[in-house]
């Protein structure tokens, strides 16, 4: 069982270049689990998602395929065989 995670251009220097990780996961596996495994394999990316306390930062938004985490059970949200997560930092501007 495995999972896309994609990752936007703006943080592709905190995961090596890479813009796709592809990850197992099991049928138990909450988003938490997923980030915190992005986080071992790629530390600088997970510091960029996650605060100190393992919540997900105020200007990151996560969807596991079209939905917003937030909008499901945040990260306790199980994530399926076959999804795609994807993360994307909110754009402020003037």
């Amino acid at each position: 069982m495995s999972i896309t995670v994609y990752v936007p251009s703006a943080l592709r220097n905190e995961s090596g270049g890479q813009s796709v990780i592809t990850m197992e996961v099991t049928e138990s596996d909450s988003l938490k689990d997923v980030l915190d495994r992005v986080a071992v394999r790629h530390p600088r990316l997970g510091r960029r998602i996650c605060d100190e306390q393992g919540r997900l930062r105020r200007f990151v938004n996560v969807f596991i395929d079209q939905d917003e985490c937030r909008s499901l059970s945040g990260m306790d949200t199980l994530v399926e065989d076959g999804a795609e997560v994807r993360i994307l930092p909110s754009v402020a501007g003037g």
